[in-house]
């Protein structure tokens, strides 16, 4: 099945809501333990970036399962960030955790380079991959590791709709929608593979995680 793209930001406060009060709690904590398993060891006094963090649920985390790093998001949704601020109040976790709205590659960030780079379901968003595998390739210092998590294109639509009813069948029509037209939006092993490659970073390592999943992993190289 060709690749449908869909908008790159999920602006409107209702798409927000959804995605901030909805039960990804089992996949995004997933998301923090591949990453655990891939990379030894504790992040003692690292800087870790989330680009495309959204409502900060898996920033927030990330930062609790290493309380002795700094962390900060970026984003460019507004609303987005509207509610993960709201969570980094509630968790009281202002001095690990700083959120910042921004669009790569412009956005302004804290620091020129960070000791680790994450990211979670943004790549599909994006009409230009080769624009976030720069951004993962600057912001990310020598020697720093990269995970970046995302979803893997079905063979139709009929799997997408099947994915659909299978995943997020409770979640509220909003998001059941977004989850299809990001499920037809993402691409494929091949495809990523080939980004990588053109990114200077086919040394990094891609492995399907699950029926709709995969990861992408690696250290970059030293300067």
């Amino acid at each position: 099945m060709k690749r449908i793209p869909e908008e790159e930001l999920m602006l409107d406060e209702e798409q927000a809501r959804a995605y901030a009060e909805a039960s990804f709690h089992i996949q995004h904590e997933r998301f923090v333990k591949l990453f655990g398993e891939r990379f030894q060891g504790d992040l003692i006094g690292k800087y870790v970036l989330d680009l495309g963090c959204g409502p900060a649920d898996i920033t927030l985390r990330f930062a609790r399962c290493y309380p002795r790093c700094y962390v900060h998001g970026v984003d460019g949704s507004k609303s987005m960030l509207k509610f993960g601020r709201q969570a980094v109040r509630r968790e009281r976790l202002e001095q690990y955790v700083v959120l910042i709205e921004g669009l790569l590659p412009t956005a302004k960030l804290p620091r020129d380079r960070y000791d680790v780079v994450i990211s979670n379901s943004v790549l599909h968003h994006l009409q230009d991959p080769q624009m976030f595998w720069s951004a993962v390739s600057g912001l990310a210092g020598s020697n720093s590791l990269v995970f970046v998590m995302d979803l893997l294109r079905p063979e139709s639509r009929g799997q997408a709709s099947k994915l659909t009813e299978l995943h997020v069948s409770e979640e509220p029509k909003i998001l059941q929608r977004d989850f299809y037209n990001s499920l037809l939006a993402a691409y494929r092993t091949d495809e990523i593979e080939a980004q990588l490659e053109r990114a200077g970073l086919g040394h990094f390592s891609l492995e399907v995680v699950s029926d709709y999943h995969l990861v992408v992993w690696g250290t970059m190289p030293l300067d």
